[in-house]
């Protein structure tokens, strides 16, 4: 069974039987690790503004995996990978020890990066590859007026605050707005969704099929050369 016919055959149970539900947000006080997280983000927005002083030194979207430039052009969306697809990139790590140190804490972690989205910038909309990740965000920089920054999944519309989470599924059709005059920063997150034996370890192997395909390893080679 290769890895598409597959992940379509595991999201059906995944909606079924995910342990924190089938929704497009989630509470975050079904996750205890979140509140450790959002009690450090001072200390990740400091490191965060070391990142940023370099800011056109950090990799565009694109850049990383050429088939997200549906997504974002130019300088619009702006990437520093701490892990990427289940892989640790050293150099960015022991730039940023606190949130390195952090992200240690989050069960099944397999993406995070600092999220630089341009003044002025929209993503349409778009969905994730696979249930059996979800999202996490934690504000870092959000400008005002509120509201000027704002996420809609599904039909629900949201917005951040720093120092505040929002976890969502991401296989919900989903866009972001930044319209305000300053860039707009958050942690990203992807982690395995919790699922209850033996649907966890399904899981976990249809999430390594994935990092396997060509074109994600190809991303991973391009943030070890970053």
């Amino acid at each position: 069974m290769n890895a598409e016919i597959l992940g379509a055959w595991m999201e059906k149970l995944i909606a079924r039987w995910s342990l924190c539900g089938e929704r497009t947000f989630f509470d975050k006080t079904f996750f205890p690790w979140v509140t450790q997280i959002e009690g450090e983000w001072c200390a990740i927005r400091t490191e965060l503004e070391a990142v940023l002083a370099q800011k056109d030194k950090i990799p565009n979207l694109q850049d990383v995996s050429p088939e997200q430039g549906v997504l974002a052009s130019g300088d619009t969306w702006k990437t520093f990978f701490f892990y990427g697809y289940g892989h640790r990139v050293e150099q960015n790590c022991a730039r940023c020890p606190v949130t390195a140190r952090v992200l240690k804490r989050i069960p099944g972690l397999k993406t995070a990066f600092f999220s630089v989205l341009a003044p002025k910038s929209h993503i349409p909309p778009h969905r994730g590859p696979y249930k059996g990740v979800l999202r996490y965000h934690l504000g870092l920089m959000i400008p005002l007026p509120a509201g000027s920054c704002r996420i809609r999944v599904g039909d629900e519309v949201r917005s951040w605050n720093e120092g505040e989470s929002l976890i969502f599924d991401d296989s919900y059709l989903h866009e972001v707005w930044n319209d305000s005059d300053f860039y707009r920063v958050v942690l990203f997150v992807d982690f395995l969704r919790p699922l209850p034996l033996p649907l966890s370890l399904l899981n976990r192997l249809v999430v390594w099929r994935i990092s396997k395909l060509p074109f994600i390893e190809e991303a991973v080679k391009r943030l070890r050369n970053t």
